[in-house]
């Protein structure tokens, strides 16, 4: 493996996506090819519908693709078993903490499960880390705070401590700004901005802050009714790639200021 690809985390050739039935397949997105670097903070973008976490739950392993090859870390997404992926891949959905009672320290614990004992009894190293990842996002201060105690945002930034406490290289968030205003949205993607540069993961995300995506990542991947594409925001404006995402009757897209506007 030449130097450029051990940089290359997670890579798409020729993927399609969807769902399989007894009798019938149904294709949600094909032809899907692109590569995310070490380092990346990418953004996964697309109307209500398009097959955002169709795509996500298949780079994750959680359902089969329909045609096409998924590696990650130049190694087939398949061919991993789930502790080995474990160790390279952490995800976080949007489902609640299903144990209320759990305090943050505990939950960003859950995320040394891949390394600790048949007990999960945590060692040195464990709380070394649990420590370290709760000073990068900031939350040493809700340490001991139960989960229900927590607000929306709040939760949403131990939750990216407990996949950082994973110590992966590939973090991939599903709509991590959902219920949250619009401080907080920014905060949290800055968050991922801020972590995706200091400590090197790849980090991938699925939102509808469109806006927000352009000036914040280095990449993004945006799913359109006829195809998706991949390249870095200032790409896909030049190539006019958000001028036609949504119908044009009530929002159109301005090049010059990166944002969408109401058509007056």
């Amino acid at each position: 493996m030449s130097l450029i690809n051990q940089h290359i985390i997670l890579k798409s050739d020729s993927l399609t996506v969807g769902y399989t039935t007894n009798t019938s397949k149904t294709v949600v997105a094909s032809n899907i090819n692109f590569e995310l670097n070490q380092g990346e903070l990418v953004g996964l973008v697309g109307v209500n519908g398009i097959g955002k976490s169709t795509l996500l739950r298949t780079l994750t392993g959680v359902q089969r693709e329909l045609f096409g090859t998924i590696f990650l870390k130049g190694k087939h997404l398949h061919a991993y078993t789930n502790m080995e992926s474990a160790k390279v891949m952490s995800v976080v959905l949007t489902e609640h903490i299903a144990t209320k009672n759990l305090s943050v320290f505990e939950i960003i614990a859950l995320g040394r499960h891949p390394y600790t004992n048949w007990f999960g009894s945590l060692n040195k190293t464990d709380h070394t880390i649990i420590n370290t990842v709760m000073s990068q996002t900031n939350i040493e201060d809700l340490k001991h705070k139960k989960s229900f105690e927590l607000s929306d945002g709040q939760l949403q930034k131990v939750m990216i401590t407990r996949a950082l406490a994973q110590d992966t290289d590939l973090i991939i968030l599903d709509e991590p700004t959902t219920h949250l205003d619009l401080y907080h949205k920014v905060s949290s993607l800055k968050l991922l901005q801020d972590l995706a540069k200091n400590t090197g993961k790849t980090i991938l995300f699925s939102s509808h802050e469109i806006d927000l995506a352009i000036q914040l990542c280095d990449r993004m991947i945006v799913m359109t009714e006829h195809e998706v594409i991949s390249g870095t925001p200032q790409t896909l404006i030049e190539k006019g790639i958000f001028e036609n995402l949504f119908p044009d009757d009530m929002i159109v897209f301005d090049n010059n200021t990166k944002n969408f506007k109401v058509k007056k």
